[in-house]
């Protein structure tokens, strides 16, 4: 036995039967006896079965769950597989599950882990993209920014609902880039439009919204429907002002120009207000320059307009007379008889009644384009009248020049004498063309407007029929007398007389009469004489030589109110 103990102990190894051998040597050193002994080993038994049964309920308990870990992790792995949207076989997974249930666990146990790695990195992404997406969506609807991160539904984690996300936040970036850079072009019209009208920038922007100031950054820019709304309004609004504005401005200039014009005020004066006349003619969007349609701008002009308004009365006389020369000066130029002095004191008696400055004005503008027009429809008989008058002072002279019974001596200036006498008499052959022309040209005219051209004062036709009568007795006065020299018959002092005289509106060969219509309700004026009688020339007043040729003296002698259809002349005020 004291072996047996020995080599137990020094081996260290205590068993079942060397403690059993052990508790017989002493129930023998004791004395126990048999029953005793059987009800010990019984007891031993029993409590040996007891802990053997404890074992295995242990046992059963550890291996339940372990298979409910296996089943677990089978199972979250396929919901993880199916959130993530993951084939059923997953790359480290053995397709057919063998050995014991730890091999199991073991080999789902790296892929399981490797989901959740993939599962939390995935909720990460849908948190980011679901952050976005509601803070832009919040920039757009104006409701601000979320401070809590948004839940993200775990059942679906998939590769293609993530990419469902992402677009829809890429359409939402999208849209807002384009927002933001509607909201920067509104801002930047606002701003051209506040700098054109001389008014607050900053002041403008920030009642739309306190984030459109320019301190703030770019990304930090409202763009809500909201902002948009008020932003297009603020510039439909500030379009509007500048259109009023500058049609304002455009009604102001254009009253300063006619004022100017209307006092002939001078390039300097003007100068002070080239800012206001410089868009008098520009649309909306060509005005650009910084004030030019500020308030204090429109305000200087219409403070001008009034000044020049009352200068301008009290100038009113000066102004109308001016007007008054300029038209009478049309009418001479025209040869156009009016009675410029019953004009004037029409003129005095309308500003006298506080007639409007500006309907005077305007109606002698009136009366001085219709007078040009006048003028000009009669410019080309003028014209022809005036070759005409020219030609018959080159007949009166070569008249006198055949007269001249020394214009073959040798004196000074003869060889010039012959010269224009061959001239003259090219044009004096030319007269009879021309008189046909012009009566054919002032009949036309006649016709065309229904009265008689006067030249002043005095029917044109009948001075051209008087010309062409004088003409026809003249050379019939030749013919006798041609006639009278071939029979050896003298002609008597007076029929020498006739003979030397000129047949030209310069000179006056007959008493008849040619009646002469009646102008502006006064006697017709008849043209200056310069030749009398005998076929010398007049001084007029001025002291100088006349050379005009005229209408036979009897035009004077009848009243132009006996004639009916005389020739319309344009009223003076």
């Amino acid at each position: 036995m004291a072996a047996v103990e020995a080599e137990n102990y020094l081996h260290g190894q205590i068993t079942c039967g060397s403690l059993l051998q052990q508790l017989q040597q002493i129930w023998d050193e004791v004395g126990e006896g048999d029953e005793e002994r059987d009800q010990i080993l019984l007891q031993i038994d029993q409590e040996c079965l007891d802990v053997y049964k404890k074992k295995v309920d242990q046992a059963v308990k550890s291996r339940a769950q372990l298979l409910h870990s296996l089943a677990n992790a089978r199972v979250e792995l396929t919901n993880l597989l199916s959130a993530l949207g993951e084939e059923t076989t997953y790359i480290g997974i053995p397709e057919k599950t063998s050995g014991n249930i730890k091999e199991q666990l073991a080999a789902i146990h790296p892929a399981l882990e490797k989901l959740l790695k993939q599962k939390d990195e995935r909720r990460k992404e849908f948190a980011d993209v679901h952050s976005q997406i509601q803070k832009i969506c919040a920039e757009i609807d104006g409701s601000g920014d979320q401070a809590e991160s948004p839940a993200v539904e775990e059942s679906d984690l998939s590769v293609k609902k993530l990419n469902e996300f992402q677009v829809q936040l890429q359409d939402l970036q999208k849209e807002k880039s384009e927002r933001l850079h509607k909201v920067l072009e509104f801002v930047s019209t606002i701003h051209d439009l506040c700098v054109v009208l001389g008014m607050d920038f900053l002041s403008t922007v920030t009642e739309v919204h306190p984030s459109l100031n320019d301190a703030t950054g770019v990304q930090s820019k409202s763009i809500s429907n909201d902002t948009l709304s008020r932003l297009a309004k603020t510039v439909l609004a500030l379009k509007e002002d500048k259109k009023q504005r500058l049609k304002k401005l455009q009604e102001l200039a254009s009253q300063l120009v006619d004022l100017w014009n209307l006092m002939d005020t001078n390039q300097e004066e003007r100068g002070l207000f080239d800012h206001v006349t410089y868009n008098i003619s520009a649309s909306v969007d060509e005005v650009t320059i910084p004030g030019a349609l500020a308030v204090d701008l429109i305000d200087q002009a219409e403070v001008e307009v009034e000044r020049l308004d009352q200068l301008k009365a009290s100038r009113m006389k000066e102004i109308a007379f001016k007007r008054q020369a300029e038209l009478e000066d049309i009418f001479s130029g025209a040869h156009i008889e009016i009675d410029a002095e019953a004009a004037r004191d029409k003129i005095l008696a309308l500003i006298e009644g506080n007639i409007e400055p500006v309907e005077l004005l305007a109606e002698m503008d009136n009366q001085i384009v219709i007078a040009k027009e006048e003028a000009l429809s009669r410019k080309d008989i003028l014209e022809k009248v005036e070759k005409w008058m020219s030609s018959c002072e080159e007949e009166s002279w070569l008249e006198d020049y055949y007269r001249d019974e020394n214009r073959y001596n040798s004196s000074r200036g003869s060889h010039l004498n012959l010269k224009r006498a061959e001239k003259a008499r090219i044009l004096v052959n030319k007269i009879p063309a021309l008189v046909d022309s012009l009566v054919a040209k002032t009949r036309a005219w006649e016709q065309d407007r229904g009265i008689t051209f006067n030249y002043d004062g005095v029917p044109l036709l009948a001075m051209l029929d008087e010309y062409v009568l004088l003409r026809h007795d003249r050379e019939e006065e030749k013919k006798r007398l041609r006639d009278q020299k071939k029979f050896g018959k003298q002609p008597n002092t007076e029929q020498e007389t006739v003979l030397g005289s000129t047949p030209t509106p310069a000179r006056q060969l007959t008493t008849k009469k040619v009646v002469a219509p009646r102008v502006n309700g006064a006697t017709g004026r008849r043209l200056s004489l310069n030749t009398n009688q005998n076929g010398s020339q007049s001084v007029n007043r001025d002291g100088k030589r006349d050379t005009r040729p005229i209408a036979p003296v009897n035009y004077v002698a009848i009243s132009k109110e006996d004639v009916p259809g005389t020739e319309h002349i344009p009223s003076t005020p």
